[in-house]
């Protein structure tokens, strides 16, 4: 037992207090997340959309979080990460107090959409946020702490979430809205506002394919790197989309029990994530890892047709997602940390956080008409074949990207200079 606590001490020393703060903020932002992972089980049982709706109303929610994306990576270069943290909180615990009163399509697609751009700002606000408070040693860890905090706030969320609905769904939206309000309370009156540093010039003739480069879209590695994210999130994000309404309506699982099993992957990747990056950071390129973990996200979403539709099997799915997604999410942030820099960190983080917001249209959209035409049976094949095409693009990537650096070297040790 001594030897497990010094290795999880180990793993957590040297983290910045503000990157533990910020943590918090995100631990109780993400505890209070119930509204939108139950959301398709809320608009097809209670309101009796079909799941072409549901999946219309999912993809307004994408759409909005790609303008937010966008919109919040601007900004944060602009205004500085602060202020769009505290703004997006804020205005986002508002309008989840609006959408619960919300009926009809028009309503929830309008309403879903301003929210999730409003709330999406946050997300590279956050990313840049965690950039500055850690250092190039521990960045790594200081993006796994949040994804601890933010995973353990999953396992809470969807959890009581499930229990709530069972009482009524309208209680969600109000949980979610003031865990909004809380959160910001405690950013503003526990984590002081940052001051920006002017920004550098950047010289015209910066190479344009190293870290650094002085425009996101001249970095050809990194654009490849977000179009493999971008395929690979539109199979990862069934998680919250379609997965909980094949529990529901297959495996014919309670909601209470899908809350359960949908928290346990948040609970796993809290107590283990922070220990397995801790061990395996610098043994391998962070782009091997990627793949090993996209193909076994992959291998998650093929064991729902190869075992019946019973309990069973969403526990054998969350175990084989949860270990590929800690083997990739962790390092696909430290890949975009390090070939970005301060002056444009923005920038990198906007187009990183984009990839997940439009893949919160393509999965709800692309999986709803899938099951509604073909059944969950061909979407999970999909799926799987999405997850696990990515996982040889990465590797491909990863050769070229060795190949590059291994030819600039070649030439630098030549060079006069």
């Amino acid at each position: 037992m001594s030897l497990i606590f010094s290795l999880y001490r180990k793993a957590y020393a040297g983290l910045s207090p503000s990157t533990w703060l910020l943590a918090v903020v995100l631990l109780i932002n993400r505890s209070g997340a119930m509204a939108i992972p139950f959301m398709t089980v809320y608009l097809t049982q209670q309101l009796h959309f079909t799941v072409q709706q549901a999946g219309v109303v999912m993809a307004c929610f994408g759409a909005g979080a790609i303008c937010g994306s966008f919109i919040g990576g601007k900004l944060s270069d602009k205004i500085g990460f602060y202020p769009v943290q505290f703004w997006s909180l804020m205005l986002q615990g508002l309008i989840f107090l609006v959408l619960g009163q919300m009926e009809t399509l028009p309503q929830f697609c309008i309403c879903i959409f301003v929210l999730s751009c409003v709330g999406d700002t946050f997300r590279p606000a956050n990313v840049a946020a965690t950039a500055y408070y850690s250092t190039p040693e521990n960045r790594t860890r200081s993006y796994s702490l949040n994804r601890l905090a933010s995973n353990l706030g999953w396992s809470v969320g969807p959890a009581l979430g499930g229990i709530l609905a069972g009482y009524s769904y309208h209680l969600l939206f109000w949980v979610d809205g003031l865990s909004c309000i809380v959160a910001i309370t405690v950013m503003r009156f526990l984590l002081p506002p940052v001051k920006m540093k002017p920004k550098e010039k950047i010289t015209p003739d910066c190479e344009v394919t190293a870290p650094g480069t002085p425009s996101v879209y001249k970095d050809w590695v990194y654009l490849a790197f977000i179009s493999l994210i971008t395929v690979f999130t539109t199979g990862f994000l069934q998680l919250s989309t379609m997965v909980p309404l094949y529990l529901k309506s297959v495996v014919h699982m309670e909601e209470a029990h899908i809350g359960m099993l949908m928290g346990l992957n948040g609970l796993l990747v809290a107590f283990i994530e922070m220990v397995l990056v801790y061990k395996l950071e610098g043994r391998m390129h962070n782009l091997l890892f990627i793949t090993r973990g996209v193909v076994l996200a992959g291998l998650g979403y093929l064991s729902f047709n190869i075992f019946p539709p019973v309990a069973a099997a969403g526990l054998v799915f969350i175990m084989l997602f949860t270990v590929g997604e800690m083997l990739s999410i962790p390092f696909m942030n430290s890949f975009f940390a390090h070939r970005s820099s301060e002056h444009n960190r923005g920038q990198y983080a906007g187009l990183y956080t984009m990839a997940f917001s439009i893949s919160s249209v393509s999965a709800p959209t692309l999986g709803a008409y899938m099951v509604g035409h073909m059944g969950f049976s061909a979407w999970w094949y999909c799926t799987a074949a999405l997850c696990i095409s990515t996982g040889a693009g990465f590797y491909f990537l990863y050769k070229k990207v060795i190949a590059t650096t291994s030819v600039e070297t070649l030439k630098s040790v030549q060079s006069p200079g």
